[in-house]
C-alpha cells in the first residue's frame, strides 16, 4: 500500500483535519512535501506525515514543530494556523523517580495507610506540574490558613480524584478543616488512627486521562487548639515544574528569623532568610523534587541544629 492510500483515512483532529485540507487544496504529495521540508534543513519522514494528517500521531518537540512552522508556508497557510490547532502537548514529559517527600518510615507508612482509606492508590497516579501554596500567619503568630493552587497531571490511566494529606509528625492534633475552592469538590476526609495525619480526596469536576491537565485550589484552616506556629511547606512525590510557596505574616507578629528549608534525597539545606521591614517571603524552585520546600521562623534566638 502507498502513502498516499494510507493518506486516505478519516483525520481524527482538528490539526489532522486542517493539514489534510491543506496539502488537498495545494495538489501537493507527501513525496514533494517531504523533499521541500529537508531541503528547509526540517526532515520529516513520508510514515510521519502520514500519520500527522491522518491524525494516527502529533507533532512533539522542537524539531517537529519546526517542521510545522515550515509546513504553514509551504502550503501557503498563515503563521501558526497549523500550530494553534495543536493544544496542550500530550505528553506526560519525563517523572523522573518517585519518593515519599519525607525520610520518615513511620509517617510514610500512615500516609499510605490514609490513601487506602479513602479509597485512593499509593502512590497517587498524578504529579503536580505548578504548585502556588500561600500561608497565612494570624497576630498570634500561628499558621491560620493555607491555600494551594495546583496543575495536576494524570501520568496513567482515567484519574478522577486526587488524595491530599496534612501532616504533623510527632505531635497529634484534631483535623484541620479542608475546603475546595476550585476545580472540583471534596468527597472524602480521613483522620489516621495517630492524629498525625489528616486527609482529604479532592474530586475533580471531570475525570483526567492520561496526559491530561486540571487546575485545582483548595484550602486548610487550623482551629484555635492547632498551634501551628513555626513553619509550614510542600512535599512533591515526583519532579514539578515549580513550586512557590508565599508565607504572609499579620503586621502584628512578625518573627525575629526564617528560614528556608529543601529536604531532598540529596540532604537537608537550610538557608537563613530576613524579612528586611516586608510582612512576606516566597520562595521557589523549578524542577524540583521529589522532596518538600518548607519555611520556619520565630522569635528569640534562633534554634541551633548539630
Amino acid at each position: 500500500m502507498t502513502d498516499e492510500a494510507i493518506l486516505q483515512g478519516q483525520a481524527t483532529t482538528p490539526f489532522a483535519g486542517a493539514l489534510s485540507a491543506a496539502i488537498r487544496d495545494r495538489g501537493m504529495t507527501l513525496a514533494r512535501l517531504q523533499e521541500r521540508l529537508a531541503a528547509h534543513g526540517n526532515p520529516v519522514s513520508r510514515a510521519t506525515l502520514s500519520y500527522w494528517r491522518s491524525g494516527a500521531r502529533r507533532p512533539e518537540g522542537a524539531q517537529s514543530l519546526a517542521a510545522v512552522a515550515d509546513l504553514e508556508q509551504l502550503l501557503g497557510l498563515d503563521d501558526g494556523a497549523l500550530l494553534q490547532l495543536l493544544g496542550p502537548t500530550q505528553r506526560t514529559g519525563p517523572l523522573g523517580p518517585v519518593a515519599f517527600p519525607f525520610d520518615e518510615d513511620p509517617t510514610e507508612q500512615r500516609v499510605r495507610e490514609t490513601f487506602l482509606a479513602m479509597g485512593a492508590a499509593y502512590p497517587d497516579p498524578t504529579r503536580e506540574l505548578t504548585i502556588h501554596a500561600v500561608t497565612d500567619v494570624g497576630p498570634e503568630g500561628h499558621v491560620r490558613r493555607r491555600t494551594a493552587r495546583v496543575l495536576v497531571q494524570a501520568t496513567s490511566g482515567v484519574v478522577t480524584a486526587v488524595p491530599y494529606v496534612e501532616i504533623s509528625t510527632g505531635e497529634p492534633t484534631p483535623p484541620p478543616g479542608f475546603e475546595a475552592l476550585g476545580g472540583g469538590r471534596i468527597s472524602k476526609r480521613y483522620t489516621h488512627p495517630s492524629n498525625e495525619v489528616h486527609g482529604f480526596l479532592f474530586e475533580l469536576e471531570r475525570p483526567i486521562t492520561s496526559p491530561e491537565t486540571m487546575l485545582i485550589e483548595w484550602a486548610v484552616t487550623y482551629p484555635p487548639e492547632i498551634e501551628v506556629s513555626d513553619g509550614s511547606g510542600y512535599g512533591v512525590a515526583f519532579q514539578a515544574r515549580e513550586l512557590l510557596l508565599w508565607t504572609r505574616f499579620d503586621p502584628a507578629w512578625l518573627p525575629d528569623w526564617c528560614d528556608e528549608i529543601e529536604e531532598t534525597p540529596a540532604g537537608r539545606v537550610v538557608t537563613p532568610r530576613m524579612l528586611h521591614g516586608a510582612r512576606s517571603l516566597h520562595a521557589v524552585r523549578r524542577g524540583f523534587g521529589p522532596g518538600a520546600l518548607s519555611m520556619g521562623w520565630g522569635r528569640g534566638e534562633r534554634p541551633t541544629t548539630d
